[in-house]
């Protein structure tokens, strides 16, 4: 097989799933030169949400959502910095001989 990667109309994946039914799996994925874990995919998807399975899922994430994660990350060093700055400060401390009690 190629490695270049196709692009399976709605129609089509709807026909290789018909014509398997009738002609035998094997027979469909030869002639269509599918991978077996492919077409169970496709048969898979078929079965759980019908036509609607067979559609592209894309999972675009929210550019506001993404800006926040961003926001999240940066807080997140900061506390970090903060805590590990606390935590050699009391590690001094108990060091100095000086200490006040």
């Amino acid at each position: 097989m190629s490695k270049i990667r196709r692009k399976f109309s709605l129609a089509e994946k709807l026909q290789i799933l018909s014509e398997s039914d009738q002609n035998g799996i094997e027979v469909t994925i030869r002639k269509y030169q599918l991978a077996r874990s492919l077409y169970y995919k496709w048969k898979s998807a078929f079965d759980h949400k019908g036509s609607d399975g067979l559609l592209p899922q894309y999972h675009k994430i929210d550019p506001q959502v993404r800006e926040l994660e961003k926001e999240n990350e940066r807080l997140r060093r900061i506390i970090a910095k903060q805590a590990l700055y606390l935590e050699i400060k009391d590690e001094l401390l108990k060091k100095s001989p000086n200490r006040p009690l």
